[in-house]
């Protein structure tokens, strides 16, 4: 089912009304009805489906068992359901306050933060709200103010009426006054800091508590400049856009629009009533109903006569991308733009032999003083990607096992998540290497590549189609551990014979050793064969033997459009390049009459594994 009928949860805040049971139709046997949360997730107050064959089931509930993808491509950089919709009813003045960023938020709450917009859907003569500051004051003042019960002396009062239109991101101080009855669009979060409450006392007899030392650390203290730049919306930003539907069922009676797969739309009817028609669904509406369209539903028709708002989530402005390379040795932390170009980066030590939560901790730390000294908010980051060494369950965030640094069972994307409020995406570092050099290196015309990194072993990864090729385990490929001779030399993995036991940089030192008596670096021998050593000639060109008796094998299976060489001996560049192009005339089925593929060095170098763990995301 594409087309969802939601029930709201009531909440019986002391200053409300009952206006949105009498007038709007909210099924609720209270005296007190301030707030029906008319589209949410959020465990405080979902809201529940009544029809079909979800009936009764939380909205949560419902994309937990259909899958995210009911919400649309353009809700995937969220952790969480990004908004919560929700009726006011403000009989009474609402206590001064303010709302945190996602970074404070997630720190010090475990939640997001709060960007809002309001509708004024009615309001009294003489009605106004508080929004901001007339003046910018010191922080000073501001704690005065609030001790002095005289914080209203300098509050900005802006008087509305039935079609205004307030936003009011997160650090912004606000009110709403009472005789106002609202629509309010919000990120999903429920984080309130109370500054200033009237004296009011709750349910239990006591004064409300205030949250002076949060709200001075977060509010905003200069005057708010209402932004119209949202045109043509109601509303637009990162978390949400808004457009007003208005229909007087004589002119126009009848609007029609479509719901792509980038994101749901949420349509809560202000008032009037009619039909809502979806994929073959039709209901009807009245005022105070709210409706849930499935990402990828297709058009929809409204017809009859309404006042409502249509809400859904569009792509992120000028989106940033968080690659992390965690190394044995190494971390590397880079911020990635929309153009796949490393912004900056940063390298820190790994200090594996750390538990592993203090290891995650440190680098999420150095990814928010990253973050901070560019002047990035969290906001702008759609999401961060981790490369890790080892057996990655990309699947669920987890590091299996990792040699290198030494975890098993390593919860990361999970670990991560506590400090960064973004999606977290994991794999396996010579996968995001391979990654990173298909989308923005040597690779980055072709949508079939495969990489082996020649280096103390062989990785290497393969890229099908633009994505990662990992099998159906949790091993991934292990190209270097294909066996090229039978019974051959012994293998780090425990078998005999494997590309690695050759064709890594390991194997080439051994050889030469073996050959010279001399212990001599990957460069040396090179050279000395380019000199003319017999000696060093002969096992270079076993060298070569080996490494493109697998590729040949390798090219055999998948057929790529490109082989990538990387690590330290990729540097010999032509040297080895052009014999290896020769091995696959001679070794490729079909030879020179079907379609070889071309063999380049990497592009990238150490930014590949940044680059690529990024565009996990």
């Amino acid at each position: 089912m594409s087309i969802l009928k939601l029930k709201p949860s009531c909440k019986d805040y002391l200053w409300g009304g009952h206006r949105l049971a009498e007038e709007y139709g909210v099924e609720y046997d209270g005296d007190i009805l301030a707030e029906a949360w008319e589209l949410s997730c959020h465990p405080d107050g979902p809201s529940y489906i009544t029809n079909g064959k979800y009936t009764g089931k939380t909205l949560e509930e419902f994309i937990e068992t259909e899958g995210k993808d009911v919400l649309g491509i353009h809700c995937r950089r969220f952790r969480d359901f990004p908004i919560l919709i929700k009726f006011i009813d403000a009989k009474q003045n609402l206590s001064i306050q303010v709302h945190p960023n996602n970074r404070y938020a997630l720190k010090n709450e475990g939640q997001y933060g709060k960007t809002e917009m309001w509708y004024i859907m009615d309001a009294e003569p003489g009605a106004f709200l508080y929004y901001g500051f007339k003046e910018e004051i010191s922080k000073e003042e501001f704690a005065k103010r609030i001790e002095e019960d005289t914080l209203l002396e300098v509050l900005n009062a802006v008087p509305v009426q039935k079609g205004d239109v307030l936003f009011i991101e997160s650090g912004t101080i606000h009110a709403i006054g009472e005789g106002i009855l609202i629509a309010e669009i919000q990120q999903n979060s429920n984080v309130t800091y109370r500054v200033y409450d009237y004296g009011r006392v709750g349910k239990d007899g006591k004064k409300r508590d205030l949250h002076i030392e949060k709200a001075l650390a977060v509010t905003n203290r200069v005057p708010i400049v209402k932004d119209k730049s949202s045109y043509p919306h109601v509303a637009d930003c990162d978390y949400f856009t808004v457009d007003k539907l208005n229909l007087d069922g004589t002119f126009m009676k009848k609007m029609e629009g479509i719901v792509s797969d980038a994101s749901f739309a949420s349509i809560l009817f202000l008032d009037g009533k009619g039909t809502i028609t979806n994929n073959g669904e039709t209901l009807p509406f009245k005022k105070g109903d709210s409706f849930f369209l499935t990402a990828g539903s297709g058009s929809y028709t409204v017809e009859g006569r309404c006042d409502a708002l249509v809400t859904t989530i569009r792509e992120k402005a000028a989106p940033v991308r968080i690659g992390i390379d965690i190394g044995g040795t190494k971390t590397k932390i880079g911020l990635v733009d929309i153009h796949q170009k490393l912004i900056v980066s940063d390298t820190m030590d790994t200090n594996a032999q750390r538990p592993a939560e203090e290891v995650i901790r440190e680098i999420a730390q150095k990814t928010l003083e990253l973050l901070d000294a560019q002047g990035i908010a969290m906001d702008q980051c759609v999401g961060a990607g981790i490369g890790v060494p080892g057996t990655v369950d990309t699947k669920n965030g987890v590091v299996r096992y990792s040699n290198n640094i030494k975890w098993e069972n390593v919860e990361l994307a999970k670990e991560m998540g506590n400090y960064l409020p973004i999606p977290i995406k994991i794999a396996n570092d010579a996968d995001c290497a391979t990654l990173g050099e298909a989308v923005a290196g040597a690779g980055k015309e072709c949508r079939d590549v495969i990489m082996l990194t020649l280096g103390t072993g062989v990785g290497g990864g393969i890229i099908i189609d633009g994505r990662i090729y990992e099998g159906k385990g949790l091993g991934g490929s292990e190209l270097g551990h294909m066996v090229i001779v039978e019974n051959g030399e012994p293998c780090t993995c425990g078998r005999r014979g494997c590309l690695e036991a050759y064709a890594s940089a390991t194997a080439l030192k051994r050889d030469a050793k073996r050959a010279t008596g001399k212990e001599l670096l990957p460069e040396e021998i090179f050279k000395g064969a380019q000199e003319g050593d017999e000696k060093l000639s002969q096992v270079v060109q076993s060298y070569i033997g080996k490494l493109g008796t697998g590729i040949v094998n390798i090219v055999n299976i998948f057929r790529p459009q490109l082989v990538i060489l990387g690590g330290g001996i990729s540097a010999q560049g032509e040297i080895l390049l052009e014999p290896l192009r020769e091995m696959m005339k001679v070794g490729c089925f079909g030879g020179e009459k079907g379609e070889l593929p071309e063999i380049e060095t990497a592009a990238l170098g150490n930014e590949a594994g940044m680059i690529g763990a990024a565009s996990l995301l």
